[in-house]
């Protein structure tokens, strides 16, 4: 099959995160027809997650190119940038504050920035509900999508934007992500000024972290009076099985966790003691590296279906990057085989290069050194 102009193709983008919106978003302003499927029910079907900065350098690139950089401005909180960092006696070893000016990465609601991106689309755009089974069909097009309701589409191009463990990404690569030692347990906290002012305090408008080496504690201010901190430490992927616990035991899970903390300060613990509600076990996942793929003229990937990596704040701004690179590459290419080529040839090495530069990473959020928080991804956000 001859692959045919982008203008004409039909194409079908698999995850409605920020990702896979932004490059519908971009491909809608060019011209293109694109749906977006999601496995989800609808947009406000599970919690999003917490919060997000958007770096100059990248995801405020591509909110550039998606005409929303203005509206991202009017949702962000750059006073997110704020980060303070602690030793286990709650002894504060650095304070960042962000200059009234400073918008090299403010922070953003990840369920704003998805509603941002929503909002910005055609209706029907987003087809909720279509959870993804597989792809089949020949290489050289059409593919096509059969989803678990039973119901199949066909598609000229495939674009993975579905996370780290993708169902479009074993139609270009074998790599699966293997877990990488460290788990986050999430805690939340809600209505901090009233209910939980020591917390609030101690964590500021942005972030605060502390760590001895073994564990961390880290703690992010969201929008809406919320706080969300993170419990990082290494364990077994399931380590709460191994413990004989369930998963809703918070109870159970709250004291196995607080004798790992015993020797931090009983203020810092609060972090751990007094959450709202129960706990959300995160262990982490990533892909080999450097994750690569043989070309394929009708299926590509972004984001974490492409390059899962340690959560150092690079995921969503390299993801939103991808995104824009390969709409902008279908925009300009004759056919959209010559666009992949394109969009690959510069996405692959910078994947690898970061990728490379995080390998291991994780280790670095339980170090007890002050980070290098003028690195791109010191705030261990």
């Amino acid at each position: 099959m001859t692959s045919p102009r982008p203008a004409h193709a039909r194409i079908a983008v698999i995850g409605a995160g920020p990702g896979g919106l932004t490059c519908a978003r971009i491909l809608q302003q060019r011209g293109m027809a694109v749906t977006v499927y999601d496995r989800e029910r609808g947009p406000d079907a599970r919690d999003q997650g917490g919060t997000l900065d958007l770096h100059a350098g990248n995801g405020q690139i591509a909110l550039r190119e998606a005409g929303l950089l203005d509206e991202f401005f009017a949702s962000a909180r750059p006073e997110g940038q704020e980060m303070r960092q602690l030793d286990p006696t709650g002894e504060v070893l650095f304070h960042h504050v962000p200059e009234a000016d400073e918008l090299f990465k403010p922070e953003i609601d990840r369920g704003r920035l998805r509603a941002l991106l929503l909002d910005s689309l055609r209706r029907g755009t987003v087809r909720w509900g279509h959870a993804l089974d597989r792809i089949d069909g020949p290489a050289d097009g059409p593919r096509r999508l059969r989803f678990a309701d039973g119901t199949t589409v066909e598609a000229d191009l495939v674009i993975g934007a579905d996370g780290a463990f993708s169902r479009v990404r074993p139609a270009v690569s074998h790599a699966v992500p293997e877990y990488i030692g460290v788990s986050f347990l999430e805690a939340w906290f809600s209505d901090v000024e009233n209910r939980h002012p020591d917390i609030a305090e101690l964590v500021g408008a942005g972030g605060a972290a502390a760590a001895d080496g073994d564990r961390c504690l880290f703690a992010q201010r969201n929008s809406g009076n919320h706080i969300r901190v993170y419990i990082i430490r290494r364990a077994p992927v399931d380590w709460i099985a191994a413990c004989g616990l369930a998963a809703d035991d918070t109870d159970g899970i709250r004291a196995r966790v607080l004798a790992e903390y015993a020797h931090w300060s009983p203020r810092l613990c609060r972090m751990i003691t007094d959450n709202d509600g129960r706990y959300v076990d995160r262990p982490l996942f990533a892909l080999p590296v450097p994750h690569t793929w043989e070309h394929n003229p009708t299926v590509t990937l972004l984001g974490d279906a492409a390059h899962l990596m340690p959560p150092l704040g690079v995921g969503v701004n390299l993801a939103m990057l991808d995104a824009a690179e390969l709409a902008l590459a279908l925009s300009n290419a004759a056919t959209v085989d010559d666009a992949i080529r394109t969009y690959e040839k510069s996405m692959f090495p910078r994947s690898t290069e970061t990728a490379e530069a995080l390998e291991g990473a994780a280790e670095h959020l339980l170090s007890a050194d002050v980070p290098d928080f003028g690195n791109e991804w010191g705030a261990r956000s």
